[in-house]
């Protein structure tokens, strides 16, 4: 392993600017996919907040008594989906539309706002399904008067959720197989750039092993160098975002971690397959 270690220290010596085309290549790969990622975490962060925001909203009948108010607010944060509920009495009510909505703080001055009851689901249980079970459950009180919680709205969000997690993954798919192929098709150049070393490497008897292990080791390497220049790269890119046009979320620190060691193991895998296919074709030749 030490000698492989060198070896492939020594490769890249020879070929300094064949090995920063590799690295360039893959971190440039990277980072166009990093760069798609980046939005595609932002979008769903954007989803997620609005997600969030989904409520029931439950206005009491005018002759409700403190009895029943209490007994629906026990068994509505009783209920499994429901993260919290709470009373909202009628002066709560106005004066948080009036801060919400200034407007219509001439229409709100005049306006009487009955009762209501807010009830905060807890994720997972946003959708249109449960948002409708829940509202249909609370329904069936008598003390209630109206439900309101946005139904085309909510289904709405559901939709366009799902349009963007289907499209975010084949896209993803699509980036990370244009990266590879990219990736493979440079690391394939240094291969061949060293067809005669290896040649004279299996003449003497080296093992595949022997002979593999270098461009391996030397593929892990170029794939951590470019990892880490397109998480580089990437950040920079959100933080000019960030900076002159939109608050952006960068990626958690799992994902940094799940870039760089992609880029190793494309290196790995590109070296791999282009040591391999080129030893396949020396046995052709021979035979």
């Amino acid at each position: 392993m030490r000698l492989a270690v060198r070896e492939a220290l020594l490769a890249f010596k020879r070929a300094p600017l064949l090995g920063m085309l590799s690295i360039t290549t893959i971190a440039f790969s990277l980072f166009a996919f990093g760069l798609f990622g980046l939005v595609a975490v932002n979008l769903q962060f954007a989803l997620q907040e609005v997600e969030n925001r989904v409520e029931i909203r439950v206005f009491l009948a005018d002759g409700a008594t403190e009895d029943a108010i209490a007994t629906m607010l026990g068994d509505a944060s009783a209920f499994p989906e429901v993260a919290e509920a709470g009373f909202v009495s009628p002066d709560s009510g106005l004066a948080r539309a009036r801060q919400e909505l200034p407007e219509f703080k001439d229409v709100l001055d005049v306006a009487v706002l009955p009762a209501s009851i807010e009830v905060r689901l807890k994720e997972g249980f946003r959708d249109p399904t449960h948002v409708k079970e829940v509202a249909a459950r609370l329904n069936s009180y008598p003390s209630v008067d109206e439900i309101r919680y946005g139904e085309e709205w909510v289904e709405k969000l559901h939709k366009i959720r799902t349009i963007a997690a289907v499209t975010g993954s084949g896209l993803g798919l699509v980036f990370a197989l244009v990266a590879v192929i990219i990736i493979g098709s440079t690391i394939r150049m240094a291969v061949l750039a060293r067809a005669r070393e290896i040649e004279i490497m299996r003449l003497v008897g080296a093992t595949n092993w022997f002979v593999r292990a270098p461009y391996l080791i030397d593929g892990v390497v170029k794939g951590l160098l470019g990892g880490g220049l397109a998480v580089l790269l990437t950040w920079l890119a959100n933080s000019v975002i960030s900076r002159n046009l939109v608050q952006t979320t960068f990626f958690e620190p799992w994902q940094v971690a799940a870039g760089i060691t992609a880029g190793a193991l494309i290196g790995f895998c590109g070296s791999a397959v282009s040591v391999g296919r080129h030893l396949k074709q020396a046995w052709r030749e021979e035979g």
